[in-house]
């Protein structure tokens, strides 16, 4: 039986029918900062003046830091925060020492596991809004989801870990495991970034079935007295060399016999016997099961035609959302700083930009309202899976470098 298994989850999130993004968006922006102030976790010293990487899960309705040796892995049942801080060198005729200054961007992440609850994820989206303030508003804000990770949050883990478990449903975590034997199923696989962007190799906890196996990645079978690694007949030899360095990661905790086979000898067949399966398991179609993760969109000219920016103003006494853009026409000679604009850029990500001079009530709708197109276009094709495009936005000044390029198609 699995460890997580008779176990009672808090109310899982759903993205596509709850708007938990919309926490704390209509508070006091003093309000919001006088909670900041006293978090400890954004006033340990580093966070907002030093550059790096920093990770914190939500534990309890508080946030807890990931030891750094554990950065990349990630549970399924939990909701993480991300801080990416790169310094940037930007003129400073104000600054009498340098004709140069060094300052810190931002980009920050909530990070939503498949299984998380919607008290973990609400909690995670209102302490991202809170750690904006902390940084003075200038950071940009991403919304990840388990299964539709962006680019710019894969290219900060080269090897990226998702394992079952989480912390408010009582799930045994891996490490904390006692020595049972246990099947464990982890797919290798090499994500392609989008646009030039460098790919990243995932490690991806799925069912321990043979109808899990595809032959073009590599799959870790952790038995608990014995480790195989089973490498399909069109696996890469990055995927390979990835695997091997998590199967090292593994035996340093215990020692275990570790047997490597490929598809494509006879002895691979045990792996499969052991996964459930038989002789005819595979059959003449060989081994194909779905990646668990949504490939990125190809290209800018491809999905050009789908590409549109609307205008959100409150000019007129009340909110409205109007398309301004389309296709070649989406471009950033439309933005204004006086109001809120939505970039739908194609499937690969849903910008919200936000002008220097727009309102309160513009600034606080713009969740909402992306929130209200992802429904729209959803209930537009029940099939469609637009709500796991990623969601994030920026402040006019502090523009990120992907939405450079989305609002310049890009």
């Amino acid at each position: 039986m699995a460890p997580h298994a008779g176990l009672v989850h808090l109310k899982e999130y759903d993205i596509r029918d709850s708007n938990v993004e919309l926490i704390g968006t209509n508070l006091d922006h003093r309000v919001k900062y006088n909670s900041a102030a006293t978090e400890p976790a954004w006033n340990d010293g580093c966070v907002g003046i030093e550059p790096g990487l920093f990770i914190w899960r939500i534990e309890d309705f508080a946030v807890v830091p990931v030891p750094s040796e554990k950065y990349g892995h990630f549970f399924e049942g939990d909701s993480y925060v991300v801080l990416h801080s790169q310094k940037t060198t930007s003129k400073d005729p104000d600054n009498y020492d340098s004709d140069t200054a060094k300052k810190l961007i931002h980009n920050l992440f909530f990070w939503l596991g498949a299984h998380t609850s919607q008290d973990e994820a609400g909690v995670a989206a209102y302490k991202t809004v809170e750690l904006d303030e902390f940084l003075g508003g200038a950071a940009t804000q991403h919304r990840e989801l388990q299964a539709s990770p962006s680019d710019d949050f894969l290219a900060l883990f080269p090897r990226l870990t998702i394992r079952r478990g989480g912390v408010a449903s009582g799930f045994r975590h891996v490490e904390d495991a006692p020595e049972v034997n246990i099947t464990t199923l982890l797919r290798v696989f090499k994500h392609h970034a989008a646009f030039g962007g460098r790919d990243s190799v995932m490690v991806y906890e799925v069912d321990p079935t043979w109808r899990s196996l595809d032959e073009s990645d590599v799959f870790i079978l952790d038995k608990g007295d014995k480790i195989w690694v089973w490498q399909g007949r069109a696996c890469s030899p990055m995927e390979k060399a990835k695997a091997a360095q998590v199967v090292h990661d593994m035996t340093l905790a215990k020692h275990v016999d570790v047997e490597v086979v490929t598809q494509t000898e006879s002895r691979s067949r045990t792996v499969v016997r052991e996964l459930g399966g038989d002789s005819d398991s595979g059959g003449d179609g060989g081994f194909h099961a779905a990646r668990p993760v949504r490939a990125s969109a190809a290209s800018a000219e491809e999905d050009s035609a789908v590409r549109k920016l609307f205008r959100l103003s409150d000019a007129s006494g009340e909110l409205t959302f109007d398309l301004v853009g389309e296709g070649e026409s989406a471009s950033g000679g439309y933005l204004d700083g006086n109001d809120v604009f939505l970039l739908h850029d194609a499937d690969r990500a849903i910008w919200v930009w936000e002008g220097r001079g727009a309102s309160r009530a513009e600034k606080a709708a713009w969740l909402k309202v992306a929130q209200a197109y992802v429904q729209k276009l959803q209930s537009e094709d029940g099939n469609s899976e637009v709500y796991l495009t990623p969601i994030a936005s920026v402040r006019e000044g502090s523009e990120s470098a992907a939405f450079s390029k989305a609002i310049q198609g890009r």
